[in-house]
Parts: C-alpha cells; sequence; structure tokens
C-alpha cells in the first residue's frame, strides 16, 4: 500500500469520528436535557484552552523519537474519555470529560498534518490526497449516522465516537511511518528549548498575524459546527437531511483538495484566505435568514472557500513563517487559535445566541469573518511571504 493511502486511511480514522460528533454530540447533550447555552459552554471550554494546551501536548509530543507514538497515547486517552461519557455524569461532570477528549483529539490532527506535510514535501506528493481521503470518511460519517439517527438513539454518536477513536490508535501505530521528531543524530531537547521556540513564535508579528486572520475566520464555523443541525431542525429540514447537507459541503472539500493544487500553487495562501474569507462572509449573512433548502445546498458549497482554502492557506503561512525547529509547536498554536481560543468565545456565545435568536446567531459569525479578512489584507505586506 502506498504511503499517501496509509496516511489517508489514517486521516479516516480521525474524520470518521468528528464527522459524527460535530454536527451530532449537540444532539446527544440536547437529549440528556442541557440547554443551548450549556451545550456552547461544554463545546467551547476545550476550546478556549487550546491556547495552552495545544502547544503543551506539542511539546511534550515532541519529547518521543517517533512521531507517531504521541498520536497513539492520544487517541487512546480520547477513546476512554468517550467511553466515560456513557456514565450518568451530569452536565459538570460531561464538561470535564468532553475537555480532556476534545483536547487530546484536537491536537492529533494539527500534529498528523506535521509529519504528512514533511512526507509531501520530500516525496513529492499533494498533501491534498491523504487528506482528501480523511474527508471522504467525514461525509460517510455525516451521511450514515444521520440516517441512523433517524430512527436510532443519540446513544449511538458516542458508541461512534468511541469505536473511532480506539481505530485512531490501531491506525497511528500500524499505517503512519516511523518517522523521527528530530533529525538523525540531534536528540530530543530539553523542555525549555522546546518552549523557547514557541515563545520566538509567539513574538513574531507576521507569524501572529497570520494565525490570528485565519483562526478569525475559521472560527466564523462556531455557529455552524454547534447549532446548524439543531437550527435547521427548528426550520423543518430532517436530521437525515442534515447529514446530506453536511456531506454536500465536505465533498466540494475533496474536490478542492485532490484537483486544484495546480490552481492553489499559483494563486498563493493569502490570496487563498482572503477568497475564504469572502465566502465565510456571504455564507454566514445568508444562512442568518433562513433560505430556503435549495439555497442551503447551494451554499454549503461555498464550504470549499470558507474551510477549505482557508485551511490549506493557514498551513502554508504557518510553515512558511515558521522553521524546522518550532514546526510542530507552529501548526499547533495555529490550531489553537483557529479552533481553540476564538472558536471557543465564538461557540460560547453561540449557546445564547441559538437559544435567543436562533438562526440569526450567524450573525456574529459575519463579523468574526470580517475581522478576519483586516489581518489577511494586512498580510500582503509581510515580505517572507513573497514568491521566490
Amino acid at each position: 500500500m502506498s504511503l499517501p493511502v496509509r496516511l489517508g486511511l489514517f486521516y479516516s480514522a480521525i474524520f470518521a469520528g468528528t464527522g459524527a460528533s460535530s454536527p451530532y454530540m449537540p444532539v446527544w447533550f440536547a437529549e440528556r436535557g442541557l440547554s443551548g447555552a450549556q451545550i456552547g459552554l461544554i463545546l467551547s471550554l476545550p476550546m478556549l484552552a487550546r491556547a495552552f494546551t495545544a502547544p503543551l501536548l506539542a511539546v511534550w509530543a515532541d519529547s518521543f523519537r517517533l512521531r507517531r507514538t504521541a498520536l497513539i497515547f492520544m487517541s487512546l486517552g480520547v477513546a476512554a474519555a468517550y467511553a466515560l461519557m456513557a456514565l450518568p455524569l451530569g452536565f459538570a461532570g460531561w464538561a470535564v470529560v468532553w475537555f480532556a477528549a476534545s483536547s487530546a483529539l484536537s491536537t492529533v490532527s494539527p500534529l498528523t498534518d506535521v509529519l504528512v506535510l514533511n512526507r509531501a514535501r520530500t516525496d513529492g506528493f499533494n498533501y491534498g490526497w491523504p487528506r482528501g481521503i480523511g474527508s471522504v470518511a467525514f461525509i460517510v460519517a455525516n451521511v450514515t449516522l444521520g440516517a441512523v439517527l433517524t430512527w436510532g438513539s443519540p446513544e449511538l454518536v458516542l458508541v461512534w465516537i468511541t469505536a473511532a477513536a480506539s481505530l485512531t490508535a490501531l491506525a497511528a501505530r500500524y499505517l503512519l511511518p516511523p518517522d523521527p521528531v528530530h533529525e538523525e543524530g540531534v536528540l530530543p531537547g530539553r523542555a525549555a528549548d522546546r518552549f523557547a521556540g514557541l515563545g520566538d513564535l509567539l513574538r513574531d508579528p507576521a507569524f501572529m498575524t497570520a494565525a490570528l486572520a485565519c483562526g478569525l475566520i475559521q472560527s466564523g464555523h462556531a455557529f455552524y459546527y454547534s447549532f446548524s443541525t439543531l437550527t435547521w431542525k427548528q426550520q423543518g429540514i430532517p436530521e437525515s437531511l442534515t447529514g446530506v447537507l453536511w456531506g454536500v459541503g465536505v465533498a466540494a472539500e475533496v474536490a478542492f483538495l485532490w484537483w486544484m493544487e495546480p490552481w492553489r500553487r499559483r494563486i498563493g495562501p493569502r490570496n487563498l484566505l482572503m477568497l475564504g474569507g469572502v465566502a465565510a462572509l456571504v455564507r454566514w449573512t445568508a444562512y442568518a435568514f433562513a433560505p430556503p433548502l435549495w439555497l442551503v445546498f447551494l451554499l454549503q458549497v461555498l464550504h470549499v472557500f470558507s474551510y477549505a482554502a482557508t485551511f490549506i492557506a493557514s498551513l502554508q503561512l504557518v510553515e512558511r513563517l515558521s522553521t524546522p525547529r518550532n514546526a510542530s509547536a507552529a501548526q499547533a498554536l495555529n490550531s489553537a487559535l483557529s479552533g481553540g481560543v476564538l472558536a471557543g468565545v465564538a461557540t460560547m456565545a453561540s449557546g445564547p445566541l441559538f437559544d435567543r435568536y436562533g438562526a440569526q446567531g450567524y450573525l456574529l459569525m459575519t463579523a468574526m469573518c470580517l475581522a478576519g479578512l483586516i489581518g489577511a489584507v494586512r498580510l500582503y505586506g509581510v515580505r517572507r511571504l513573497d514568491p521566490a
């Protein structure tokens, strides 16, 4: 089996879980009597802490000899935490356990990106191919679980994501190559040295501008991820169609990852980020006014820019503005902002907004994307990002 396929299957194990948890865990929590504000708080707490947990986990991961070792341990921890969610812990208990699971799982993907980006560069394959295979698994999870929930209990969501996390641990051991964390002959540095690399990033205005701009646009998905299933349900769209709608967006993302590599390279990451921000602005503003179903399907295609283009732009910008010494910390910090602090604030705010305003809570996402676009414009003055 070729390396890109093996890496794609590993991404598939990750996204088979997130493709179920992202749209349907709010349904699981709601079925247990939690309010929108409580759901938003549970989902947002690990995001808010990610600015600390993600870099800490990345520095810890760099203490191992092989990159896959930390991924195995984190995936096993996620599976164990998900299993504990089945206990009648109540709001506070579920919040603590979800915090542990989400903090670990959210770091698995960026650490995998470091490994795959390195291999794509050295082995000469398109990073989008393995990542796209994972996105296909995300679609399968969306559609399959959406159909299952039309007749089955929301408890099946927890069964699904626990199995997916266990599979991710096995896949990390048997599908990922034994790539070293450090160059041959170089021993892992002291923790203080690894944290010094993180400090360099935090003091770099160009890196922080890029990370914040990408993070604001990516975090504009917070209301969508947390409450799109429930808002569509309020509008009379059944859960079986929710899975299809999510699948349409991710299918467009897969096409972008697999077949638009030459175009992406030609226009560059800064232009990609601008396109992503404008598409997100249009998408969330339209959703705030409960468009008809046919228009929702069309708007879902904008996921190709609001998410996929912004995501690829963020990876490329972060890679160009970091060094091999702090590559893991850079991707983790980028993830901590886009899927962490900024997304956490947006998700926490989304709960009360949903309770009070329903779909018009999307307008907060519009404002965040506008702020991200202002940061994206400033990146055109960063010379390190100019074409060689």
